[in-house]
C-alpha cells in the first residue's frame, strides 16, 4: 500500500532531505587520496549522532543482505555500485567512489546518493557519473501529477540508451516516508504510458545506476556490496523526490 504524505509531512521529510545532503556535501569533500573508507563511515556517524538523527541502514537486515548493516553509509568503490560496505580501504587517486545514505529525522525518511571521483578524473568515469545524474534529473522530470509509474522508469531508461549503458532492475528507486523501503519499485528502465497513475502526495526515491560494460551483478564475500560482474565501473544517483500539484520537488537538493 502507498501511503500519501499531507504538504505538511512532506515539509518534514524536506528537513530530514537537507540534512542528507549536508552529510553526502561533507563526507564527499573529505574523499581524496590517502583516506580510508572507514574514516569517512566515521564523519557520517559523527554528523548523524551530532544532529540527533538516526540511520536507517544500522541493523538493516533486508532478505539480499547477510545479517544486519552495522553501518551508516553506503561507501562503493569503482566496481562496486550499491549496499558498498565500509571497510578498510585507502582511497587512490582515480578511484571511483559512489555514496548512499539515507537518515530518519523526526520520524520522516530521505535518502540520496551522488559519485564522485577522487584525484585525478578519467573522462570514461566521469562521462558514466553524468550519465547516472541526466537520467535522475529526466526521472524526477517525469514524476508529474497524471504520469505514470513507467513514465519514470522510461525517462531515466532512455538516458542510459542514448549513452549506450546496459541497465539492470532488480535494484532501483523505491518508495519512501515513515521507513527507507516503500511501495513502489521504481525501476531504472521501463515503458511509458505504463503502471501506476502517479498522484500528488507520493515520495519517491530515484535511483539511476549502473555500470559502463554489464546490466548482470555479483556480491561480493560480505554479502553486501554489489559489483559490476564483469569488473566495469560503476555510478550511481539518487534524490528524495515528491509528487506535488506543482510539480516535482526534489527534497535532498545539495547547495551547488
Amino acid at each position: 500500500m502507498i501511503e500519501l504524505k499531507s504538504p505538511a509531512e512532506i515539509e518534514k521529510m524536506r528537513v530530514t532531505g537537507a540534512f542528507v545532503a549536508e552529510v553526502l556535501t561533507k563526507v564527499g569533500a573529505r574523499a581524496d587520496v590517502g583516506v580510508n573508507l572507514l574514516d569517512l563511515e566515521q564523519h557520517a556517524r559523527d554528523l548523524i549522532r551530532e544532529r540527533g538523527a538516526e540511520s536507517c541502514y544500522w541493523d538493516y537486515a533486508p532478505s539480499f543482505g547477510r545479517g544486519p548493516f552495522r553501518n551508516v553509509i553506503c561507501l562503493s568503490v569503482n566496481d562496486a555500485v550499491l549496499h558498498g560496505l565500509p571497510h578498510d580501504y585507502t582511497l587512490l587517486d582515480g578511484d571511483v567512489l559512489s555514496m548512499d545514505i539515507a537518515v530518519s529525522i523526526d520520524g520522516w525518511v530521505a535518502d540520496s546518493a551522488r559519485t564522485v571521483i577522487v584525484g585525478t578524473p578519467d573522462p570514461a568515469d566521469q562521462r558514466i557519473i553524468t550519465a547516472t545524474e541526466e537520467a535522475l534529473v529526466a526521472g524526477i522530470d517525469a514524476a508529474r501529477v497524471g504520469n505514470k509509474l513507467g513514465d519514470i522508469s522510461a525517462a531515466i531508461g532512455a538516458v542510459a540508451d542514448r549513452y549506450g549503458y546496459p541497465v539492470n532492475t532488480e535494484f532501483g528507486g523505491h518508495g519512501l516516508g515513515r521507513t527507507m523501503h516503500e511501495a513502489p519499485h521504481v525501476p531504472n528502465s521501463g515503458r511509458g504510458g505504463r503502471g501506476l497513475k502517479l498522484v500528488a502526495g507520493m515520495t519517491l526515491a530515484l535511483e539511476p545506476w549502473w555500470a559502463r560494460t554489464t546490466g548482470r551483478i555479483r556480491y561480493d564475500a560480505d554479502g553486501w556490496t554489489i559489483r559490476s560482474a564483469d569488473g566495469s565501473r560503476t555510478a550511481h544517483s539518487e534524490h528524495t523526490v515528491a509528487i506535488t500539484d506543482d510539480g516535482p520537488q526534489v527534497l535532498t537538493a545539495r547547495a551547488a
